[in-house]
Parts: structure tokens; sequence; C-alpha cells
């Protein structure tokens, strides 16, 4: 389970445009679909059932005193070093410290339930794609979308989401609230 931020359409096709350009270029990481790009807030991993009511009355009460936020798609990056890179993403501009903040509560609302949280700071991103262990990656790649802005949009609601991996990976909402 995961709690995330989903751009709107608009913002998407803005960043699939510009890295149109980028993704048959050798040494690039196998990119992820646009129609599954969200900034993730909070990893779960699996969450017991009986937990699930609680959680969700937790994220309730942590998205509903987000303040307003206007968000856009902005930059690039990688996880990794350019040599050995895991991850492509796009970074975030606008109100990233309100977003921080609510991904800060949602956090603290899971581990009051024992749920294991990580404990490395959240860095809000856009993950674009991933590079293959032992496939040829150019890690410089992303140093491409540097001066990357996309537009801004508002970020309306907070999701809590199930995912299913498998040969069909397919992801159904847990819970919604609105943000603002």
């Amino acid at each position: 389970m995961f709690f995330a931020v989903d751009p709107p359409e608009a913002a998407r096709t803005h960043l699939e445009q510009a890295i149109g350009p980028l993704r048959n270029l050798p040494g690039a990481p196998r990119w992820t679909d646009p129609g599954r790009w969200h900034l993730t807030l909070l990893f779960l991993g699996a969450v017991q059932h009986p937990l699930l009511p609680e959680l969700v009355a937790r994220a309730a009460s942590a998205v509903t005193v987000a303040p307003p936020m206007r968000l856009r798609l902005a930059g690039g990056g990688r996880f990794g070093s350019a040599r050995r890179p895991s991850v492509a993403w796009a970074g975030l501009d606008g109100d990233v410290r309100p977003l921080t903040d609510l991904a800060a509560r949602l956090a603290a609302g899971a581990r009051t339930l024992g749920l294991p949280v990580e404990e490395r700071p959240f860095r809000p991103h856009l993950t674009l794609g991933r590079w293959r262990t032992g496939h040829p990656a150019d890690g410089t790649l992303t140093d491409r979308l540097a001066s990357y802005r996309g537009p801004f949009w508002p970020v309306t609601e907070v999701r809590l989401w199930q995912s299913f991996l498998g040969p069909a990976p397919r992801y159904e909402t847990v819970g919604a609230w609105g943000v603002g």
C-alpha cells in the first residue's frame, strides 16, 4: 500500500513530451508508463486488514489539515551514481514544504499503528523509470531535464492505493481525501 498524489493528465502529458527525446537513447532506463506516474508520499508495503480502518482514519486526520497546495514537475535527476544509476526521477516545485509536512504526518500516523516506515528523509519526486542491473546505463540522461518546468496544478486529493503485482499489475483505491 502507498499514499500518493496523482498529477493531472496535462502535467503528465507535458512531462512526457519533455522526456520523449530521451526515451530511446542508449543507456536509458526502463521508462514507467506515464498513466501510472504518481507522487508517493508514503510506501507501506503490505498492511494487515485489521489495521486498515485505523490507518484510514489517521490518514483522514493528516490530510484534512493540509493547506491548499500548488505544485509543478520541475527538473530531473537520478538516485545512484551516474555510472550506476537506479531510478530516474522528476522533481517538484511550488508548495513542496506543505507536501513534505503532509508526508511526515502520514508517516507518524502509520508508525503509531506499528507499521514499518522508512527512516530516511522524504524526497518528493516522481519516478520516471528504473535502470536494470547489468544493462548499459547512462545516469547523465536525466541531467537534460535540469531546466524542465511543467505547468502548475492544484493538489486536490491524496489516495491510499493497494497494489497487486504480477504479470498484469493493477492498483485499487482504498481511500481518498480532499486537500485544502
